[in-house]
Order: structure tokens, then sequence, then C-alpha cells
């Protein structure tokens, strides 16, 4: 139906930066709300960082001055530029996006991507 790819994961010292990428494929009339979420393990999945569908952007503290999230809706894609990584950042990261699939009834579930691993070493 709808199918979400991240990529952009990888092994970064502290103090460096990656970008995340998600795209997404399938039955998609529009896409509208967007975001990231993280698990690191033995935690449950957290928020990262969400943008709607008018580009207005939300982050957790954590994430503020340093994440940013973005989106091409051309490309049915969004991103999360990750600056100044610390080792408390590791996790795998997921991506969600709210996909209207039925024009007519502008059903809109969720779907997750199956995930991109950061390591941030110390």
């Amino acid at each position: 139906q709808v199918q979400l790819m991240e990529s952009g994961g990888g092994l970064v010292m502290a103090g460096g930066s990656l970008t995340l990428s998600c795209a997404a494929s399938g039955s998609i009339v529009r896409i509208d709300a967007m975001g990231w979420y993280r698990q690191a393990p033995g935690l449950q999945r957290e928020w990262v960082a969400t943008i709607g569908k008018y580009g207005n952007t939300e982050y957790t503290n954590s994430a503020k001055g340093r994440f940013t999230i973005s989106r091409d809706d051309a490309r049915n894609t969004v991103y999360l530029q990750m600056n100044d990584l610390k080792p408390e950042d590791t996790a795998a990261y997921y991506c969600n996006a709210e996909v209207v699939v039925d024009k007519i009834s502008a059903y809109a579930p969720h779907f997750w991507g199956r995930g991109t691993q950061v390591t941030v070493s110390s």
C-alpha cells in the first residue's frame, strides 16, 4: 500500500552531523504530517520532530537548535538534518507519515518505516 524507506544513518563522532532521509512510495494521494522518532536499546520509542503539510515544524527539547526537519513534497520525502550529535542521540531512527490514501474519504492512516541506525561515538 504505502512504504517508507529511511536512509542516511551511520557511525559518527560526537559533534558530527548526519542527514536522514525517508522516502514514501505506493498509493499516495497526499502526505500530511511527517515525523521522526527514535528508539534506543531498552527504551521506548520517542518522538523527535514533526513537519506539517504546510511546513510548520515542532521539535522535542533535546533536538531544538541541533536538528532540522524538512520535506520535499515533489519527492514524497522528509529529511532530518542532525548537527552537533551527542552519544545520547544514538538510536534507531524511524520516520512516520500521515498519508491520505483515498481522495474521496480523505482517509489518512499513519505508516512507519523500518528504521535507520545512528550511532554517535564519544
